[in-house]
């Protein structure tokens, strides 16, 4: 599979139903690919069909143990508390000379096949737990805790049994089985480190706390194994180098682009040509303001997979992937043609907003009747979805805000612009794209300016006129917070107080855009880290964390996260004051008598 010969997979995963997994696997890399909703319920389906033959598996051997006993022990043990973050491991039991089932009296195992079809179970719990957590809503983190605890107890029983064979596992358990244990508790752990607080209260059930070393030191262990689930484990391993790296490169993507590209290095070695790693490539290019290599490596991803079970997933990521790189350069022209092939393919993520992409690059080429056309669209294609993405709701709103105005405030605003501040992407273009982003602003904050002027004049001259007063926070607002976070991006920090600082000053007036205020905590965390005060950092990023109820909140949730979890590795705590009781003595033994 990861050397990009999918069909030849495919036909070999259905062949033995034990391999349904495999296929499961197929499907569920398919369905991360392009969130489609058939794409995802499919690979719950196959998912689900694994799980179902792996316990039947389970049961039918379960009846020919004559030690039925061992399970209690599993019980207890993956219930009880645990500091390393791995399962407790039972005593080594041996069986009495008078069982007649067995005619040694050594320490007794649960048979290899038995073992495999708990990792099945677990595998399959896994990938359905990471399906549903990317849906980003209460509902689909509820079903991800549920099936991650079961997914934990399956590997449990497995690493119990593991640890129990000593140094002759290998007579008992073939090497494959291993490594995906190591696969699955390290995927578990890492996982969990990255997930908010909020989030990690649902998760409370499984028991343990998540280890974000340890996970490293398993998922090494599997790639060091080269077994089957090596590949996968690369994946996993360059996904949370790439994530962290995107949602917060400012903390992590100088620290982390030395081990993604070691990953990614000798991933490389074993599967040259494979999409999956040509893309992290890609991702990883851009990370690094490599925006040419970036497009480039997409486009060989693409190309690598033409003819195969995978290619229309990856060429529809791939043209997202490289328009955005067009975006990041300022190419308002070739990003949108990528996006209008991307939204003629309404089988693709969100047609939605891939339809407001195209509006916004026309919107910041000056196109205003085009760009209003093209937004016009946006809310009955969302009407026609099924289900609402975050991104989906964003851009829904946003064409409403533009309709209280009957778009005549649509130069007031720089969609594309506000697009790659959502994505925290200004720290992954070249200096004179960001120098040039600075005068498109600055012009458009000219705009708004002279449009207050010529309102303001209005009512010098006239008593009581029919018009409002101007009202341009939000315009305002958000125009200020793309200058701050590009003067961040381009490491000017203290450029950028003011700005934000006004934002915080009118944060009252700002009516329709929620979303703002949470932002301008991160950037102004930022700026702060920037200028090396940590503790004010954390202090602000934790005051954006009692924001709710905005658009990308669970998304800024993960990327606040992450930031705390910085703070927390290199010791960084607010300090709080401490309340005084009573009245102060101000250090004298007695309170002063002052006559009536």
């Amino acid at each position: 599979m990861f050397d990009n010969k999918f069909l030849k997979a495919k036909l070999t995963y259905t062949s033995d139903p034990l391999y349904a997994l495999g296929l499961g696997a197929m499907t569920f890399i398919k369905a991360m690919m392009t969130y489609n909703e058939d794409d995802i319920q499919l690979a719950m389906d196959t998912l689900t069909l694994s799980y179902n033959i792996a316990k039947i598996q389970i049961e039918t051997a379960a009846v020919k143990n004559p030690y039925k006993s061992t399970w209690s022990s599993y019980l207890s043990t993956m219930v009880s508390s645990n500091q390393t973050g791995l399962p407790a491991c039972p005593p080594v039991v041996t069986i009495k000379t008078d069982d007649t089932s067995y005619s040694n009296d050594g320490p007794q195992f649960l048979p290899n096949g038995v073992l495999r079809a708990n990792v099945v179970k677990a595998e399959s719990c896994l990938l359905m737990g990471m399906l549903q957590m990317t849906q980003e809503s209460v509902v689909g983190y509820v079903k991800c805790g549920l099936n991650l605890r079961r997914a934990y107890g399956c590997y449990t029983i497995v690493w119990q049994e593991y640890k129990r064979m000593g140094q002759t596992y290998t007579k008992h358990m073939d090497r494959d089985t291993v490594s995906a244990i190591q696969f699955g508790i390290g995927t578990v752990h890492l996982l969990l480190s990255s997930l908010p607080p909020k989030i990690l209260k649902i998760f409370s059930t499984l028991g343990f706390k998540s280890d974000k070393q340890l996970g490293f030191a398993l998922l090494k262990l599997c790639l060091e194994g080269k077994g089957i689930r090596a590949p996968l484990a690369s994946l996993v391993l360059l996904t949370y180098f790439s994530i962290l790296s995107s949602f917060a490169p400012q903390l992590y993507a100088k620290e982390l682009m030395g081990p993604a590209v070691e990953c990614l290095t000798n991933a490389q070695k074993s599967h040259p040509s494979s999409c999956f790693f040509l893309f992290y490539a890609a991702r990883i290019s851009r990370i690094a303001r490599n925006l040419p290599l970036s497009t480039q490596s997409f486009t060989f991803a693409v190309d690598s997979s033409r003819g195969e079970w995978a290619h229309q997933a990856m060429s529809q990521m791939g043209k997202y992937e490289i328009g955005l790189n067009f975006a990041l350069q300022l190419d308002w022209v070739s990003a949108e043609v990528y996006f209008e092939k991307l939204s003629t393919d309404k089988y693709y993520w969100s047609p939605a907003f891939c339809q407001y992409f195209i509006g916004a690059c026309r919107g910041m080429l000056g196109k205003r009747t085009e760009s209003i056309l093209a937004f016009a669209e946006v809310p009955q294609i969302v009407k026609e979805q099924q289900r609402k993405s975050y991104i989906d709701v964003y851009v829904q709103q946003k064409v409403e805000f533009f309709q209280k105005s009957g778009y005549q405030d649509m130069d007031f605003c720089l969609p594309g612009l506000e697009l790659l501040l959502v994505w925290n992407a200004f720290d992954q273009m070249q200096k004179n794209a960001l120098e040039a982003c600075l005068l498109i602003v600055q012009s458009t904050l000219e705009l708004i300016y002279e449009r207050e002027r010529l309102e303001y004049t209005i009512r010098l001259r006239e008593l009581v006129p029919s018009a409002s007063p101007p009202d341009y926070y939000d315009q305002r607002a958000i125009l200020l917070l793309i200058k701050a976070s590009v003067l961040n991006a381009l490491k000017r920090y203290s450029d950028s107080i003011a700005h934000l600082n006004w934002i915080m000053d009118h944060k009252h007036q700002l009516k329709s855009e929620t979303w703002i205020i949470p932002f301008t905590y991160w950037e102004s965390g930022v700026t702060s880290w920037g200028m090396k005060n940590y503790e004010k950092s954390r202090k602000v990023w934790e005051m954006a964390l009692s924001c709710t109820k905005y658009a990308f909140e669970y998304r800024m949730a993960v990327r606040l996260s992450l930031a705390l979890s910085k703070c927390d590795e290199i010791g960084v705590t607010v300090s709080k004051p401490k309340k005084q009781k009573g009245i102060s003595t101000n250090g004298r033994k007695r309170m002063p008598i002052v006559p009536c």
